[in-house]
């Protein structure tokens, strides 16, 4: 038995940080999940882009254009990741205020 934490995560041999990526995106659908039930009428918006958007749409576009920062700034720039991190979440403002 792994004695440093680890062992819960090693069958798929995932590292800490992507275990914690895949628990912050179930914990946004939990979030997202919850703010519904509580407010309901988060019905199509027409943002933009040009496209109508629920709160769900927006989610799914932050998230997935928020891994395209991560990618891009490993593979053009490869520092911390902290700087990806702020632009990702002024990006995630960005769509859910205007798309």
């Amino acid at each position: 038995m792994d004695t440093t934490g680890t062992d819960l995560i090693s069958w798929m041999a995932w590292t800490w940080p992507t275990a914690c990526f895949f628990g912050f995106i179930l914990l946004c659908l939990i979030g997202m999940s919850i703010w519904e039930k509580a407010a309901p009428g988060g019905g199509p918006r027409h943002g933009i882009i040009g496209l109508d958007t629920t709160r769900g749409d927006r989610l799914f576009i932050s998230l997935l254009g928020s891994a395209f920062i991560f990618l891009a700034w490993i593979g053009l720039v490869n520092t911390t990741l902290w700087a990806p991190l702020v632009i990702a979440l002024i990006y995630a403002g960005v769509v859910f205020r205007w798309v």
